[in-house]
């Protein structure tokens, strides 16, 4: 081990120092930190797991194996005499009841000091320490606490202990044990900025002026000032160490809060960081011969709120440990008496609602702090009401009407509270970090909105992160009330940071355009198994009724993003379209089913506004059927996908909620929407979950209703219609060729006033006759083997050069219709089309 001297103070070579006197075996080549961490929890939740097998009250194993994790961190550091926690386990291997008898006394004497088998015990107390009581352990849970005590404690990492011991503890979350974690590095790319930067300014401001003073006398020397001379050196000496105990005051005086803290990691982060900030400011006044600096910074300067209670009691634990590992290891002695200290700011609530009157939802309240910083749970606005039930989401709603819109991810609660506290004077500046999402849709209002009363002084726009063990995008974001002058996004210093956290034009001023309004619809919503297959609809397409109306009235065929980027499954839907429950029944074999299987289904999974209407799609968009109505075909795109692609849809097709439609059936329109200009504009309005190539959302409101079309001539509307008509020729007959490919015509009864009208011959006297409905269908087997592999992805994946060429074409036609030159970069590009959207709306107006 090679060690500078003028590194000799750094934590890491104080501790192989001190290794090198009293533990030279650490210095052997071992185990990292980051494994002996998760080789440490991994036990902890075997043991966790099978106390809860017991049926022991959760909440009680937690506590108590927080206190068994606690007593092996500090034997190891020196607060408990050496080996006695170890000494007890060997002791006790063979015996349960002894070793719960014995560290049920070793903790009452951690709890108030005393002894404990003829040793000392330092006074504790805290709130780990306030409750003794002890679960009796199984001989397989003592070999397991015999083996996680051989670890070296001192090596685990405090910053993500306490999420794998919280993934351990948390049966919902167990697979997720040493998957991932926030690493140091994540969390510091927020805490950094947030909280550090502001500081480290005042302290190099304070550094500064004491180095002035010392050297010349004066806080701002002119040049002209005459050697210091023994009373004006006093009093220059006088002053540069108040300045420094001022500052050192001011440190210990910072207040910081999590308001989502989990397991404790991004608070221990912080307080790391500002120990180190205090350890600074007292090594360059000792260095200049100064005295009487202690450090001070501690636990309780830190505020968290966290409503699972493993992961509050794991949060407090965490940081002292943290704190007492700082400690440990910059050679400071730990004097504290007791040697922890009660942590009434950290509380176990919900910290967006506050339910204590569940009639009157009111605002949570949150502490006043200098910095808030944290990871806000994610939980997408269409599943809220899944995860957190309906009572609760509808007081959600209730008190966050006007603030935060229903649909915005659960997260956007505390970016909208964060930003109220820091409006009201109760926080200088925070840091959050959100799912990519919050940059487009309704998520995007929070940040709008924080820009409205204050600024974004900080983004990384997209990063990746481990949630639930899947892999997602999210954005990290520091925000102000508007004083930071430096702005930073994705490491680069701009002049000013978009609402949807980019330096291009910001198109989060761009509104919709009227002449975009009811033209773009999200298809109907099950909640149910109402789909089928096309097998058993034909069956029923030609049973009767004994009201003598056609099963057609409420089957059609039902797709959704798979069958529209890969093959058509020939799904069915069945679809009572608003009627009464007595109607419905007419229907004799689609209602049966309909019972059977959907309403056994909602009465597992109830919704309040449906629940007397079971029969009913949850969401049958009437709005949509209308739109589309008079069109024999409309166009779709999925709501998220690799490609952005359009293609067309054949009436009486019903849409499932992850497609686009829009109630046009002109070729123009679908060359415009497929050009490069519209795809631009849709990427950069729409919102990322994943990796780029997972694809980008498509939400109508952003993406379409705000686009500016052109306003072509005759001539150039036509060259779009025929470079959309020939693309479309040249992909069907990709898709389909006519050696693989036949049509055939379906038969079955079908109404004038139903959904088949189009295709109904020979009506009788009541409106029913034959629908002949013609569709292409494979060959034979072989034919049918072939085209599952020609799907419109495996088509764009390959964009082979006929497809490139057609694109192209189709391209040139559209910038033609703008009058732009096709070459123009994508940001010029957005300039231009934010530039005629704010023109047009100018026009509504």
């Amino acid at each position: 081990y090679d060690i500078p001297l003028q590194e000799m103070g750094t934590p890491r070579n104080l501790e192989i120092l001190r290794a090198l006197f009293f533990s030279p075996e650490k210095l052997k080549p071992g185990t990292p930190s980051a494994l002996i961490t998760i080789e440490a929890a991994r036990h902890i939740a075997d043991i966790a797991s099978r106390l809860r097998l017991r049926e022991i009250e959760p909440h009680r194993v937690a506590h108590f194996l927080d206190r068994i994790v606690f007593c092996c961190f500090a034997e190891d550091v020196g607060l408990l005499p050496a080996g006695i926690f170890s000494k007890l386990l060997e002791k006790t291997k063979t015996a349960p009841e002894r070793f719960a008898k014995y560290v049920g006394e070793l903790f009452a004497a951690m709890a108030e000091g005393g002894d404990f088998l003829l040793e000392q015990i330092r006074f504790f107390n805290g709130n780990l320490f306030n409750n003794t009581e002890i679960i009796e352990l199984s001989l397989e849970d003592l070999e397991s606490l015999r083996h996680v005590a051989r670890l070296d404690w001192s090596a685990v990492d405090a910053s993500i202990f306490g999420t794998l011991f919280e993934r351990g503890m948390d049966p919902a979350s167990r697979a997720q044990l040493g998957a991932h974690y926030t690493s140091r590095a994540d969390i510091e790319t927020l805490v950094e900025p947030v909280v550090m930067l502001p500081l480290r300014r005042e302290w190099a401001l304070v550094r500064q002026t004491a180095e002035n003073l010392l050297a010349t006398g004066s806080k701002q020397p002119t040049g002209k000032e005459k050697p210091l001379k023994n009373a004006a050196l006093k009093k220059a000496r006088w002053e540069a160490d108040d300045l420094l105990h001022s500052f050192l005051a001011r440190l210990a005086q910072v207040k910081v809060l999590d308001p989502a803290c989990g397991s404790g990691n991004f608070l221990y982060v912080t307080l790391q960081k500002l120990k180190d900030l205090e350890k600074e400011v007292i090594d360059f006044g000792m260095g200049r011969g100064f005295s009487g600096y202690f450090p001070a910074v501690g636990p309780t300067q830190l505020f968290g709120i966290e409503l699972n209670g493993y992961a509050h009691d794991l949060a407090q634990m965490a940081v002292w440990i943290g704190y007492l590992q700082w400690t440990h290891a910059n050679g400071f002695p730990i004097t504290d008496n007791p040697v922890l200290k009660s942590m009434h700011n950290f509380q176990c609530k919900d910290a967006i609602l506050d339910l204590s009157d569940p009639d009157n939802p009111k605002e949570a309240e949150w502490p006043a702090v200098d910095y808030i910083v944290g990871n806000p749970p994610f939980l997408g606005g269409k599943i809220l009401r899944k995860e957190l039930g309906d009572d609760y989401v509808d007081s959600l709603l209730q008190f966050w009407k006007g603030k935060v819109k229903p649909e915005s991810d659960l997260c956007c609660y505390w970016f909208e509270k964060a930003r109220k506290h820091i409006e009201d004077g109760c926080c200088k500046r925070a840091g959050l970090l959100a799912t990519q999402g919050i940059r487009g849709g309704a998520n995007r209002d929070v940040l709008q909105r924080i820009k409205e009363s204050g600024d974004i002084f900080f983004a990384v726009s997209d990063r990746d992160w481990i949630l639930d063990g899947a892999n997602v995008h999210v954005s990290l974001i520091g925000f102000d009330d508007g004083m930071e002058s430096e702005r930073y996004v994705d490491g680069n210093n701009v002049k000013s940071i978009n609402a949807n956290l980019s330096i291009l034009p910001d198109l989060s001023l761009a509104t919709r355009l009227s002449e975009n309004i009811a033209i773009s619809f999200m298809g109907t919503t099950k909640q149910g198994p109402f789909d089928i297959s096309e097998e058993q609809a034909l069956q029923w397409l030609k049973l009767p009724n004994p009201h003598g109306r056609p099963n057609s009235d409420v089957l059609t065929p039902w797709v959704n993003g798979l069958d529209l980027t890969k093959r058509n499954r020939n799904k069915w839907i069945i679809d009572f379209n608003g009627m009464h429950l007595d109607r419905a029944s007419l229907y004799e074999s689609p209602f049966s089913y309909a019972e059977k299987h959907v309403l056994a289904f909602r009465q597992v999974n109830p919704r309040n506004w449906y629940r007397n209407e079971w029969w009913q799609l949850y969401a049958s968009r009437p709005e949509l059927r209308k739109a589309i109505m008079p069109c024999t075909r409309f166009l779709a795109t999925t709501t998220v996908s690799k490609y952005r692609l359009f293609d067309w849809l054949q009436a009486p097709t019903n849409p499932d909620h992850q497609l686009i439609s829009f109630a046009r059936a002109d070729d123009y329109f679908l060359g415009v929407l497929h050009s490069h200009i519209h795809e631009t504009w849709a990427l950069a309005q729409g919102t990322q979950l994943r990796e780029k190539e997972s694809g980008f959302r498509y939400t109508p409101t952003t993406c379409f209703e705000t686009f500016p079309f052109p306003r072509p001539t005759a001539e150039q509307e036509a060259a779009i219609a025929a470079a959309a008509q020939e693309l479309d020729t040249l992909r069907n007959n990709w898709l389909h060729p006519r050696e693989w490919v036949m049509e055939e015509v379906l038969e079955f009864p079908g109404a004038l006033d139903g959904p088949w009208a189009r295709y109904v011959t020979d009506a009788d006297a009541r409106g029913i006759g034959t629908v002949r409905y013609p569709r292409l269908v494979p060959r034979d087997a072989a034919a049918a083997q072939q085209l599952a592999q020609r799907t419109l992805t495996n088509l764009y994946n390959r964009r082979p050069a006929w497809l490139d060429n057609a694109h192209r074409a189709l391209d040139a036609a559209v910038f033609a219709a703008y009058g732009w030159e096709s070459f123009m970069s994508d940001g010029a590009l957005l300039a231009r089309l934010l530039e005629l959207n704010l023109e047009r709306a100018g026009e509504e107006k």
